[in-house]
C-alpha cells in the first residue's frame, strides 16, 4: 500500500520494563485482575526513504539488536488479545519522530524522509469491554494524544489547507461593524469568542477603535489584546483597584488592621505628591520592597528596564590559576508556575514550566545552573475510581508531571537540587506546578541597552507551531469539566535539546555582549515576546520559521511554541550574531525592525494584520475595581497550636507514643519522596554542594539546595542557597499567618544550612482561587499579601520578585490559599552545614522562636536567634541542624537520624512527648559537638541565645523516650511505604550476592607516542549536556581540550561537520564521549545520535587511526558509554556495531531515570584509565541515567571477567556487590558498572566520575575521585 513502510519494535521479554510496569498499574491502580500480559510496540511509519538507508536504519535507528525485536508491516495478534494504538495529536512535538528523522539523515544526509510514530498496546486476557475501555482511557490523554487505527496510510505527506486571510470584524451578521455594535450584540460576540478578558475590556477595545483608529479591528488584534491583557501576562487581578476594604470581626482582626495601616502609611510616605498610584494587590506585594529600598536596604539589587528575573550584584572570588581575584557577578533567581497546562497535560505542562523558568534568567543572559521543584497535589494513593469527572487521576498527574519536568531538566543539563510535593485535598481543583531556578553570569557579559530605531530583532531557536496557542488566556481562566476538553492547543511542548543550544550560545561572552535586550517566548508568543522589546516595531510574520504549513497570521502572532528567544542587536552586529547561532546549530532569523513611531505592527502576507498604538496596549485593558471583605481566622481553629496530623493526636490521647511516631512518619506530607526525587538529575554541572539525600546511607533529606556559581574556567567557593516555605493547612486556617510563616520557614531552612539570615532575598509564588465580583473572594490573597508585607518589614528583608496565578478553581472547589516563599542566600561553600546526625555522644538542642499574643513571630528576636545560631555554626559548635515544620520535632529528628542510621534518646525532663509532635515552624533543632558543650554554654550566653538540650545522639539505631523504643528500621519502613506504589524505589526484590573478584593484569598497555600535553576531542551532539563538566575535568588534569558542535540543520551542515570532526580527531590523542541525552535518548534507545554519526566512514576511519596508529584512548561516560558499546569500541576495541548477542545497556529495571550517588568498586587494573585508582577500593560517584542497565549473555559475562574487561562494579559502601537495587541501582547483570576494550584503552562507565570538585556533594561519605582523567593524561607522558 503506497510508499509507506511500517515497523513495530518490541523490547525482548527480559527488558520489557515499560510493559511490565503498565500491567502492574492496571492491576493495582485500575484494579483489573483479568489482564494476563501486556505487550507494547513502538510503531514507526516511514516514507521517502531509500531501501539501502531503510535497511541500515532498521537495526541501528529503529531498533537495537540486543534488546529489541522488530516486525515489518504487521504484528500477529493472538487469541484473547486486544490491540489499540496511540499517536500524538497533530501539531504536538513528537521527539521520537524528530530524533529518528535526524538519525536517519546522518546515514544519508540528502534524503528527506517523513516519519510518524505511535505506541501500540496489546492487552492479553479475558478483559471485558468496560475494562478495555478503562485501560484505553488510562493510556490516552485526549489533550495531547488520540487513538489511531491499525490501517497504514497511503502517504504521510500532509496536505495543509491554505489558511484564509485574517478576518476584519465588519459586515457581520446583522450587517454591523464592530465599532458600531450596540451593547447587546457586542456581548453576544464577546460570549462567542471564548475570551479571557472581561466584557469591560471588550468595550474598551470598541471605544479605542471607534475613537482613535476609526476602523474595525482584525480578529488577530482581538486575540493579541486578549493575550496581552490576560491575567497570566499582565496580572490584571493583581492590578485591580481595591476601592473599599472591610475587616470582619474576631481575635486576629487587630494584627491584620495594624498591618493594613502600616501599608497605608508607607504608601502615603513613598507616593507623596503622586496621584497615579492606586491600591491593588500588586502594590501591596511590592510595597515592602519599595520601603526597604528607600531605607537603603537593597543596594545589591540590579535595576534594569529589562524584565527577566530577580537579579542581585554579588562580589565573587574566582581563581583562574594565578590566585583569587574579585569579580562582580549577577545572580538571578526566578519562580515560574504552570498549573493549568500541567493539570490537563502533565508531561508537557511540567516540562515547559521548567523551560519557562529557565528562559527568564537566560534571556537576562544568565547561565541557569540549579532548579527547585515545589508542587501541590491531592492524594495520589487513591484508586482511579475516585477521580473527579473531567479530571485526570492524581496518580497520572503526579507521575506524568514528574516525568515531564525531570525529562526536560535532565536533558537541558540542569541540576535539580531540591524536589518536594505538597499534598492537600483541595489541590484536586487544580494542580500546583512551580519551578524555581538560579542563574548567574559575570556582570561584564551583560549589556543592558534600550532598542533604537533600525535595530534588528532576531528570532532564535525553535520553530512555530499550533502548540501553545492560547496558553496565557487558558491559564487565566477558571475551568469546568467541559472547558478542559478543548484546551489541547493551549499546552506548550518542550524541546529540551534546543533550549540547551540557546544556553550554550548565551554563555559565550562574545555573543552575550552583542545583545542589547532580550525576551523569551512564553505567554503570548511573538506578539508579547517581540512586542515588549521596543515601543515601536514592525514584525514580518512571513519570516517566522514554522514547524509546518497551514498556520494563519493569528496563530503565528500568538503561538507559544517554546525554546525561542527574541534578541535586539545593532544592525552592525547582525551578521556576527547569526554566524554565532549557526555555530551552535541554531536557527536564527531577522523578523522585525525597531521603529521610531510607538506602534506594534504585525504584517502577514504583506498586509498589516495588527497596527495598535503602544499607549493603548499599555493600558492593560479597562480599569478594574473591586471591594474586599476580609475574613478573620478563628482563634479556636488555630492550626499553629494543634497537632498537625489528627491520627497522631488520637494516638497520643491513647498514650501510644510508638503508634504516634510511626503514624507521623507515614503521613503523606512527612513520608519519603525519594522515589520521586531520584528522577531528577541533581549532580550535573559539578557544582551541587548538597545532594538531595545525604549521609552514609543517603537517607537524610536536605532542606535547601546549594550550588557553587557556574564559572566556566577557574575555581570559586561562592555558592548560592535556596529554600522554600509554605504549609497549606496553616494557610487554609489563616492566609495572613500562612504567609508570615512561609517567609519565616524559608529563612529558618537557610539558617539551619549555614546561611546568613541578614543577606536573604525572597521571591514569592501566589496561587489562589479565581476572584469574582464578590468582595469575600478577595479576602485570601489580600490577607496573605498583608502577612508577607509584615514579615518582610519585620525582618528587614525584601521579596524582589514573584509570580501570581489566580485561577485555582474547578467548579465549586478552590485550591488552598497558597503563598510560597522562596529564600535565596549567597554563601561560601565551606560555611554550609549538612543536616545528617554526625556522631553518637553529641547532644541535640532546640531553639524556639519568640511569638506575640497573636502568634506572630517577634521579628527582631527571631533575627537575633538566627544570627546566634549562625555564629555557633561558624565556631564549629553546631555540626548539623534542621528547621522544624508544622509536623514537629519527631519528623525533623527522624530525618536527621536516617542518613547515618544513628539513634536518639530524648530527655523526658526537658521535653514532653506531646511537644515532639507540636507545630515548630521557625524553630531549629541542632546537633552539638560533644567536645564543645562548655563552649556552647559560654558562647550562647554571650550571644543571649536561649536553647534547651532535649536529647542525645546514640549509636543504637532507635528513637528512645523513657521506656518506649522505636527502632530506626520500623521508622524507615513507615516513612518509605506510603508513596512506594506511586514513586517506587525498587523494581526487584532480588538482593542476592554477586561475585566481585579483583583482576590484576600482568602488564598494562604502554603508550609509544608520548606527548607532554595530550589533546582531547569532545564531540557535542543535540542532547549532549556534560561537555562542560568533562572539559573541566580534563583541563584540571593537564590536557588540552577541543570541543566541537555537530551541526545537522541541513545536508551541507552534516557534510561540513563530518569534515570538522575528522580533522579534530586526527589531531587528538583522546576522544571523550560525554554524557547527555543523545536527542532525548530517542528514537527509544540511548546514544543513537552518537553511534549513527560515528558509523560515518570518514569519522570511523579517523577513530580507528587514533586507536591503532597513535596509541590513542577513548572514554565514554553515561551516554558516552552507551555510544561506545553501540559502536563496539567496548568490549571489542573497534567500531564493529552490534548484533543480537552483543552486550549492551538498556532501561533501568525500575523503568525511570535514576539520579543518586553510586558506590563503585575498581575490580581491574588492566586499563590505563585506572592506573591511579586503587584496585579493590570503593569510590562514590554521582549516577544519573535512564538506560544504564548492563546486560549480556552468560558467555559474554564470563569472558569479560576472565579477560579483566570488567573495570568497575556497583557495590555497597563496604564493597559488596549484589543485585540489591539500593546499590546496584539499575539492575545491571553481575553489578557491572564499567567495562573496557580488550587492551583497556577504551573505557566506558555509567557513573559520572567527571562531576567532582572541591566542596561538591559534601553530605556524601566516601572518596569521590577515581583520578580517571589524570590517569588518561599521565598515560601519554
Amino acid at each position: 500500500m503506497g510508499n509507506v513502510k511500517r515497523i513495530y519494535v518490541e523490547k525482548k521479554a527480559p527488558f520489557a520494563a515499560a510493559a511490565k510496569q503498565l500491567q502492574e498499574e492496571i492491576k493495582s491502580y485500575l484494579q483489573i485482575d483479568s489482564v494476563e500480559a501486556v505487550r507494547m510496540f513502538i510503531r514507526y511509519d516511514v516514507e521517502n526513504l531509500s531501501d539501502e538507508v531503510y535497511a541500515a536504519a532498521l537495526k541501528s535507528v529503529f531498533s537495537e539488536p540486543p534488546v529489541d525485536i522488530y516486525y515489518e508491516e504487521k504484528i500477529d495478534i493472538p487469541e484473547r488479545a486486544r490491540v489499540f494504538s496511540v499517536e500524538y495529536l497533530p501539531g504536538q512535538f513528537d521527539q521520537r519522530a524528530d530524533s529518528a528523522l535526524q538519525c536517519v539523515k546522518f546515514l544519508k544526509e540528502d534524503e528527506e524522509p517523513v516519519i510518524r510514530t505511535a505506541v501500540t498496546y496489546m492487552v492479553i486476557g479475558d478483559v471485558s469491554e468496560e475494562e478495555f475501555e478503562q485501560i484505553r482511557h488510562y493510556c490516552i490523554n485526549p489533550v495531547d494524544s488520540r487513538e489511531t487505527g491499525m490501517e497504514k496510510p497511503e502517504t504521510l505527506m500532509t496536505a495543509y489547507e491554505e489558511p484564509e486571510d485574517v478576518k476584519i470584524l465588519e459586515n457581520m451578521p446583522g450587517c454591523e461593524d464592530f465599532v458600531d455594535m450596540p451593547e447587546a450584540e457586542l456581548k453576544e460576540l464577546y460570549d462567542s469568542l471564548g475570551l479571557a478578558m472581561t466584557f469591560r475590556d471588550f468595550q474598551h477595545i470598541q471605544n479605542y477603535f471607534a475613537a482613535e483608529e476609526k476602523r474595525n479591528p482584525t480578529m488577530t488584534e482581538i486575540r493579541v489584546l486578549d493575550t496581552y491583557w490576560s491575567d497570566h501576562c499582565r496580572h490584571t487581578t493583581f492590578a485591580t483597584e481595591l476601592k473599599e476594604v472591610e475587616f470582619g470581626e474576631g481575635y486576629y482582626k487587630e494584627p491584620l488592621e495594624m498591618t493594613w495601616q502600616s501599608y497605608l502609611d508607607t504608601r502615603e510616605e513613598l507616593y507623596a505628591g503622586r496621584d497615579d498610584k492606586f491600591i491593588c494587590l500588586m502594590d501591596i506585594a511590592l510595597m515592602a520592597m519599595k520601603k526597604l529600598r528607600a531605607e537603603g536596604k537593597l543596594e545589591d539589587m540590579e535595576v534594569s528596564d529589562e524584565i527577566n528575573a530577580c537579579s542581585v550584584v554579588v562580589p565573587v572570588e574566582v581563581d583562574y590559576g594565578d590566585g583569587p581575584i574579585t569579580e562582580e557577578w549577577l545572580v538571578f533567581f526566578k519562580n515560574e508556575t504552570h498549573n493549568h497546562p500541567t493539570e490537563i497535560e502533565p508531561f508537557g505542562g511540567a516540562a515547559t514550566c521548567l523551560g519557562g523558568a529557565i528562559r527568564d534568567p537566560l534571556s537576562g543572559r544568565g547561565y541557569v545552573y540549579q532548579a527547585m521543584r515545589v508542587t501541590g497535589a491531592a492524594d495520589p494513593t487513591l484508586p482511579a475510581s475516585q477521580t473527579l469527572k473531567g479530571k485526570l487521576s492524581q496518580a497520572r498527574l503526579v507521575r506524568g508531571a514528574a516525568k515531564g519536568y525531570s525529562s526536560y531538566g535532565n536533558q537541558v543539563g540542569l541540576a535539580t537540587g531540591y524536589v518536594k510535593e505538597i499534598y492537600h485535598r483541595n489541590y484536586v481543583a487544580k494542580r500546583m506546578e512551580i519551578g524555581a531556578v538560579m542563574g548567574a553570569a559575570p556582570r561584564r557579559n551583560v549589556i543592558r541597552e534600550n532598542a533604537e530605531p533600525d535595530d534588528c530583532i532576531i528570532l532564535l531557536g525553535g520553530r512555530t507551531g499550533r502548540d501553545g496557542c492560547g496558553g496565557a488566556t487558558g491559564s487565566s481562566k477558571a475551568h469546568t469539566e467541559e472547558s478542559t476538553l478543548v484546551c489541547g492547543a493551549e499546552v506548550q511542548k518542550g524541546n529540551a535539546p534546543t533550549e540547551r543550544k540557546i544556553q550554550r550560545l548565551f554563555r559565550r561572552e562574545e555573543v552575550s555582549r552583542l545583545i542589547k535586550k532580550c525576551n523569551d517566548f512564553g505567554a503570548g508568543g511573538v506578539s508579547v515576546a517581540i512586542g515588549e522589546l521596543a515601543d515601536g516595531l514592525i514584525v514580518d510574520l512571513d519570516k517566522v520559521p514554522k514547524k509546518y504549513a497551514g498556520l494563519d497570521g493569528t496563530e503565528l502572532a500568538i503561538s507559544e511554541s517554546q525554546e525561542r528567544m527574541a534578541v535586539v542587536v545593532s544592525p552592525k552586529d547582525r551578521e556576527a550574531f547569526l554566524e554565532y547561532a549557526a555555530e551552535e546549530n541554531l536557527e536564527a532569523v531577522v523578523v522585525a525592525k525597531v521603529t521610531k513611531e510607538p506602534r506594534l505592527i504585525l504584517k502577514w502576507r504583506g498586509r498589516e494584520i495588527v497596527n495598535i498604538a503602544r499607549a493603548f496596549l499599555d493600558t492593560n485593558g479597562a480599569h478594574q475595581e473591586t471591594s474586599v471583605k476580609v475574613a478573620i481566622p478563628s482563634r479556636e481553629e488555630n492550626r499553629l497550636k494543634k497537632t498537625a496530623i489528627p491520627a497522631v493526636e488520637e494516638a497520643l490521647q491513647e498514650g501510644d507514643l510508638k503508634k504516634a511516631w510511626l503514624t507521623e512518619m507515614s503521613d503523606l506530607n512527612v513520608c519519603s519522596q525519594k522515589g520521586l526525587v531520584e528522577m531528577f538529575d541533581s549532580s550535573i554541572g559539578s557544582a551541587s554542594v548538597l545532594m538531595p539525600y545525604g549521609g552514609k546511607y543517603q537517607l537524610t533529606e536536605t532542606q535547601v539546595m546549594a550550588a557553587k556559581l557556574p564559572v566556566l574556567s577557574g575555581k570559586t567557593d561562592t555558592a548560592t542557597m535556596m529554600s522554600y516555605g509554605f504549609d497549606p493547612e496553616i494557610s487554609s486556617w489563616s492566609p495572613y499567618h500562612g504567609a508570615v510563616y512561609a517567609v519565616t520557614e524559608s529563612m529558618a531552612k537557610i539558617v539551619a544550612a549555614g546561611g546568613d539570615c541578614r543577606k536573604i532575598r525572597f521571591t514569592f509564588q501566589e496561587y489562589f482561587r479565581r476572584m469574582s465580583e464578590r468582595p469575600e473572594r478577595w479576602s485570601q490573597p489580600f490577607a496573605a499579601l498583608l502577612g508577607a508585607y509584615d514579615a518582610q518589614v519585620g525582618f528587614g528583608l525584601p521579596s524582589i520578585g514573584g509570580k501570581d496565578s489566580m485561577s485555582g478553581t474547578f467548579q465549586d472547589i478552590d485550591v488552598p490559599p497558597t503563598l510560597v516563599s522562596f529564600a535565596v542566600d549567597v554563601a561560601k561553600e565551606k560555611d554550609i552545614v549538612t543536616p545528617e546526625l554526625k556522631a553518637a555522644g553529641n547532644k541535640l538542642v532546640y531553639f524556639k522562636i519568640d511569638v506575640d499574643e497573636y502568634d506572630i513571630p517577634n521579628y527582631a528576636n527571631v533575627l537575633e536567634l538566627y544570627e546566634g545560631i549562625s555564629a555557633l555554626m561558624k565556631e564549629g559548635i553546631l555540626v548539623s541542624a534542621y528547621a522544624v515544620d508544622a509536623k514537629g520535632i519527631c519528623a525533623a529528628v527522624s530525618k536527621m537520624a536516617f542518613g547515618n542510621k544513628l539513634g536518639v534518646r530524648f530527655d523526658p525532663e526537658k521535653i514532653e512527648k506531646e511537644e515532639l509532635f507540636a507545630c515548630g515552624l521557625g524553630n531549629i533543632i541542632a546537633e552539638v559537638d560533644a567536645a564543645k558543650l562548655e563552649e556552647l554554654e559560654k558562647t550562647a550566653d554571650n550571644l543571649d541565645v536561649d536553647y534547651r538540650m532535649i536529647a542525645e545522639v546514640i549509636k543504637e539505631a532507635a528513637f528512645v523516650y523513657n521506656d518506649v523504643k522505636i527502632s530506626l528500621e520500623e521508622a524507615l519502613e513507615s516513612w518509605r511505604g506510603t508513596l512506594d506504589k506511586v514513586f517506587p524505589y525498587k523494581a526487584s526484590k532480588d538482593v542476592s550476592a554477586v561475585e566481585s573478584p579483583v583482576y590484576r593484569a600482568d602488564s598494562v598497555y604502554v603508550c609509544r607516542h608520548k606527548v607532554a600535553r595530550p589533546c582531547v576531542f569532545i564531540p557535542v551532539f543535540p542532547g549532549t549536556n556534560c561537555e562542560y563538566d568533562a572539559e573541566k575535568a580534563f583541563r584540571r588534569a593537564g590536557a588540552e581540550v577541543v570541543t566541537k558542535v555537530f551541526k545537522n540543520r541541513t545536508a551541507e551542515d552534516i557534510r561540513e561537520s563530518v569534515e570538522v570532526f575528522e580533522k579534530a580527531i586526527s589531531r587528538s590523542q583522546i576522544i571523550m564521549f560525554p554524557g547527555g541525552f543523545s536527542a532525548g535518548d530517542e528514537p527509544d534507545g540511548s546514544a543513537k545520535f552518537f553511534a549513527t554519526a560515528f558509523q560515518n566512514e570518514k569519522i570511523k576511519e579517523a577513530v580507528q587511526k587514533l586507536l591503532s596508529e597513535r596509541d590513542g584512548l577513548a572514554l565514554g561516560i553515561c551516554n558516552g558509554f552507551q555510544a561506545l558499546i553501540k559502536l563496539g569500541l567496548v568490549p571489542c576495541g573497534e567500531i564493529v556495531g552490534q548484533n543480537g548477542d552483543s552486550p549492551t545497556l538498556t532501561f533501568n529495571t525500575i523503568n525511570r531515570h535514576i539520579s543518586k550517588m553510586a558506590y563503585i568498586k575498581v575490580v581491574s587494573d588492566k586499563s590505563p584509565w585506572l592506573s591511579l585508582a586503587e584496585p579493590g577500593r570503593t569510590y562514590v560517584n554521582p549516577a544519573s541515567h535512564g538506560e544504564g542497565r548492563f546486560v549480556a549473555s552468560e558467555a559474554w559475562l564470563d569472558k569479560l571477567f576472565a579477560d579483566g574487561q570488567v573495570a568497575t562494579q556497583y557495590v555497597d559502601m563496604d564493597g559488596r556487590a549484589s543485585m540489591d537495587e539500593e546499590y546496584n541501582i539499575n539492575g545491571s547483570y553481575r553489578a557491572i558498572e564499567g567495562i573496557t576494550s580488550p587492551d583497556g584503552r577504551c573505557f566506558g562507565k555509567m557513573a559520572h566520575a567527571e562531576r567532582r570538585d572541591d566542596g561538591v556533594a559534601v553530605n556524601i561519605y566516601g572518596e569521590q575521585d577515581m583520578k580517571i582523567f589524570e590517569s588518561g593524561v599521565r598515560y601519554f607522558r
